[in-house]
């Protein structure tokens, strides 16, 4: 990735990352409010509710475990150079040569 982009690719990651938490957290209320029992006159998420939100979301990581392992890696080309560490001076002046 180029370096211009870095800044667009970590606010789009943040992006998705608050998406996904909020969608979670709402199907994770919305559940276990739809799916209650009346105990002593009160409506309670029953257990099922939180067996169905724990396989919505093993499903969901499952689904994204897929995804991740059929992006393809990022691989350098063959021979290109290595930029030298920060602090390495000596190699950064035979790179400027």
């Amino acid at each position: 990735m180029p370096t211009s982009e870095t800044a667009a690719a970590n606010s789009r990651n943040t992006l998705m990352r608050s998406i996904g938490t909020s969608l979670a957290g709402a199907l994770a209320g919305v559940v276990p409010a739809q799916m209650t029992i009346s105990l002593g006159g009160f409506a309670l998420p029953s257990e099922n509710a939180f067996k169905v939100v724990m396989g919505i979301g093993a499903g969901a990581a499952l689904l994204a475990f897929v995804i991740a392992s059929v992006i393809p890696r990022h691989r350098p080309a063959a021979g290109a150079a290595h930029p030298a560490p920060a602090g390495d001076v000596d190699a950064r002046a035979a790179s400027v040569r």
